[in-house]
C-alpha cells in the first residue's frame, strides 16, 4: 500500500453487502427439479461456476421474475454499517465499486437507496425473453484468468493498474479468492478468511462495515492509505 497512489475498492455483493447468498437462496426456496445435482456438480468443480450457475437459473421459469425478486428482496438484508461505509469511502473521493457474481435484476433494486452509479456495478445479466432465464456473461474472463468465473472479478481488478492503485478487495467466498491473491488489502470474513489462513494471503477480517472502516482510518492515520 502507498499514499501516493489511488485508492479503489472492489466488493463483492452476496454474502458481503448482504447478509446471505441470494443464488443459493432462491435455488433453495424455489427449488427447481435437477438442482440438486447441479449444485452438487458446482460446488466439487466438476463443471464451472458459470456452467453450473447459467444452468441453475435455467431451471426457473421466466414468468417468475417478480416473484424472485420480490423474495429476495423480503430475506436479503444489508450488513450492518454498509451506508455508513458508503458515507465514509465517498468524502474520502475513494472509488467504490461492486464486483458480483450475481445478477443486475436483483442486485438493483437492492442498492437503489444507496445510489451507487451503475457503472460501478459490476455484474451478470439476464434475459426473460424465453421460457426460462437465460444469464448474460457481460464481464467474462480474461487472459490470464482462465477459471470460467461467470463475473470475472479478477479481469475487472486488472483494469486497474497496480501502479497506479492501491486496489482494496472485499469478500466472503471462494469467487473472491483469486482477486485477494492480486488485491493490496483484503477485508474477509467466511470462506474467503479461512482460504486466506490457508494459503497465506494477508487479509483483515471483518463482522460489519464499522470494522472495516476503523481499521481504513487506522492505516490512513499510520500514512499507508
Amino acid at each position: 500500500m502507498r499514499s501516493d497512489k489511488k485508492t479503489v475498492i472492489f466488493c463483492d455483493f452476496d454474502g458481503t453487502i448482504t447478509l446471505s447468498d441470494n443464488i443459493v437462496a432462491i435455488m433453495k426456496h424455489f427449488k427447481p427439479e435437477g438442482i440438486e445435482a447441479i449444485m452438487k456438480d458446482t460446488i466439487e468443480q466438476k463443471i464451472s461456476l458459470r456452467e453450473g450457475v447459467g444452468a441453475m437459473f435455467a431451471l426457473l421459469p421466466a414468468s417468475q421474475k417478480d416473484e424472485i425478486v420480490e423474495f429476495v428482496l423480503g430475506q436479503a438484508g444489508i450488513r450492518e454499517g454498509f451506508s455508513e461505509f458508503l458515507d465514509y469511502v465517498r468524502s474520502e473521493g475513494i472509488e467504490f465499486n461492486v464486483t458480483s457474481g450475481g445478477m443486475d435484476f436483483f442486485i438493483e433494486p437492492l442498492l437503489e437507496p444507496f445510489h451507487i452509479p451503475q457503472d460501478h456495478v459490476y455484474c451478470n445479466g439476464a434475459d426473460f425473453s424465453g421460457e426460462t432465464i437465460r444469464i448474460e456473461w457481460q464481464h467474462p474472463c480474461q487472459p490470464p484468468c482462465k477459471s470460467g468465473c461467470g463475473m470475472c472479478k479478477t479481469t475487472v481488478i486488472r483494469t486497474f493498474p497496480e501502479d497506479q492503485y492501491n486496489r482494496i478487495l472485499i469478500g466472503d467466498s471462494l469467487t473472491d479468492f483469486e482477486g485477494a491473491k492480486i488485491a493490496d488489502l483484503v477485508y474477509s470474513r467466511s470462506i474467503l478468511t479461512d482460504k486466506c489462513i490457508e494459503l497465506g494471503v494477508d487479509h483483515v477480517p471483518f463482522v460489519t462495515f464499522y470494522d472495516i472502516i476503523e481499521d481504513m482510518k487506522q492505516k490512513q492515520t499510520q500514512g499507508v492509505l
